[in-house]
């Protein structure tokens, strides 16, 4: 075991590039692509996201298959962003908020209600009118957006209910600590705590902080439902995955090959908004059957979106400023 375990982590060591043994490209027409993300193997992004791609890339039997790496085999958020930089990865799940730390504007993706709801991340990057943030985003970068999806809303929970923004003053809440999310705390009204995932629990129960906001699965995986009172269904944020692939795009996929790998990334953003809808309502059914534990369902998110929207306008500058009205106006 011990030597299985040693083996492994010295694959995940080696260059994606010796681990695939990537195709020729238009040349011979087959390519393997290296797909990776952060997300165990139980996960909706992994499940009905990355499964998905994979699935409907080679059923099209295009000189195309698809390798994924899940739990973050080959790195971190920052080091798979290097590694599709560099080649060494072909396609990667990444949050807007870490990819802002490549190209600023972006990062609005995660914009305290940017979007209406899931299925409007996946609708906007679809269009035309994204193509200006994913121009500018790949003139930085030279990395594809090739689509977008949420993997659900987040909410506040807390040991008070959170109704309204007047409810936030005075709490202590713990956000990721990225510039967009620590923006959208000034923007919904919150006083940001930074603590790393990890720690949010015995935070919570050692009362170092008031409060959290996530996702329903994330709030599910940390437990924090044991160590919290109230379940605010705020839906402030839709918590963003954006498809991402560097050079072999262009370089190695024939067009036929594009159009094949576009089509499969569209079904799986329509197969996540399916699968997410349904893993949240059941999650938000099973908080409210227990004890201690209140679903608060009358959050005005009318009166929150309001306040986000007015404090993005006037803070937000340059393309980010550019960027967050073409999704505002997107909804329309």
């Amino acid at each position: 075991m011990k030597l299985t375990r040693t083996a492994l982590a010295a694959a995940a060591l080696l260059p994606v590039a010796l681990l695939t043994a990537c195709g020729g490209g238009p040349g011979d027409g087959s390519v393997k692509l290296t797909l990776a993300h952060s997300y165990t193997q139980d996960q909706a992004a992994h499940t009905c996201g990355a499964l998905t791609i994979k699935e409907k890339v080679e059923q099209a039997d295009a000189g195309l298959t698809v390798e994924i790496y899940d739990s973050s085999q080959l790195g971190g958020d920052a080091d798979r962003i290097a590694s599709v930089l560099s080649g060494d990865i072909d396609i990667d799940l990444q949050g807007a908020s870490a990819l802002a730390a490549v190209y600023v504007p972006i990062g609005v993706v995660d914009a305290a209600y940017a979007f209406e709801d899931g299925g409007h991340v996946s609708e906007y990057f679809r269009s035309d009118a994204a193509d200006v943030l994913k121009a500018g985003f790949k003139e930085r970068s030279g990395i594809n957006v090739l689509g977008a999806w949420s993997i659900g809303p987040r909410h506040f929970t807390a040991n008070d209910p959170i109704r309204t923004p007047e409810d936030l003053k005075g709490l202590r809440i713990r956000f990721p600590g990225s510039p967009q999310f620590l923006m959208n705390a000034k923007a919904l009204g919150a006083n940001a705590t930074e603590v790393a995932f990890e720690e949010v629990y015995l935070s919570m129960q050692q009362r170092l902080v008031d409060g959290g906001e996530n996702t329903l699965s994330n709030i599910e995986a940390g437990n924090m439902d044991e160590v919290q009172d109230y379940l605010s269904l705020s839906e402030h944020q839709e918590n963003s995955n954006l498809i991402v692939m560097g050079k072999a795009f262009d370089d190695e996929l024939t067009p036929e090959q594009q159009e094949v790998l576009l089509a499969a990334v569209h079904e799986a953003e329509d197969a996540m908004l399916e699968c997410v809808v349904e893993s949240d309502a059941e999650l938000i059914e099973m908080f409210d059957a227990q004890e201690g534990f209140e679903v608060v369902d009358d959050v005005d998110v009318d009166v929150f979106r309001e306040q986000a929207d007015e404090w993005f306008l006037k803070n937000l500058t340059g393309d980010s400023l550019a960027a967050y009205e073409s999704i505002k106006e997107s909804a329309k």
